[in-house]
């Protein structure tokens, strides 16, 4: 997990960061220090499975996860957020039994999620912006 860098593909360039926050099913609070550093290292296995997905930060708050994401224009990020629950779901209910007690209905996720771009020179004071005007 590292800071963005442009992506150079053989017909584009792109810087592309999406914050996505996904809740636990239920809203339950279910990610604890183990479940925490099992979803860690499986983003990490995921990061070196797909080349498209590269997580920057991963942050854990009791009943959601905050992912910080680069990927390309090649891919909707409908589908990177269902690779990324799909995978993870299916990993962490494998490697951490104790939550099928508190998931009993054997989904990990909720089905909403939230997606926003990020980019790096929002709100900095100085920027010029000029109004663009169209003649009709």
């Amino acid at each position: 997990m590292n800071d963005s860098q442009y992506i150079h593909l053989s017909h584009n360039v792109s810087n592309l960061v999406y914050h996505i926050v996904c809740s636990s099913k239920y809203r339950r609070v279910i990610f604890d220090d183990t479940v925490e550093e099992h979803l860690k290292q499986i983003c990490l296995a995921i990061e070196l499975r797909y080349d498209y997905i590269h997580f920057l930060e991963i942050g854990v708050d009791g009943d959601h996860v905050h992912f910080l994401v680069q990927s390309t224009p090649n891919y909707a990020p409908s589908r990177i957020v269902k690779e990324i629950k799909s995978l993870t779901a299916r990993q962490l209910f494998a490697e951490c039994p104790q939550i099928k007690k508190q998931l009993w209905g054997g989904q990990f996720w909720s089905d909403g999620d939230f997606i926003a771009t990020v980019g790096k020179n929002q709100g900095k004071q100085g920027t010029k912006y000029k109004q663009l005007y169209f003649n009709i």
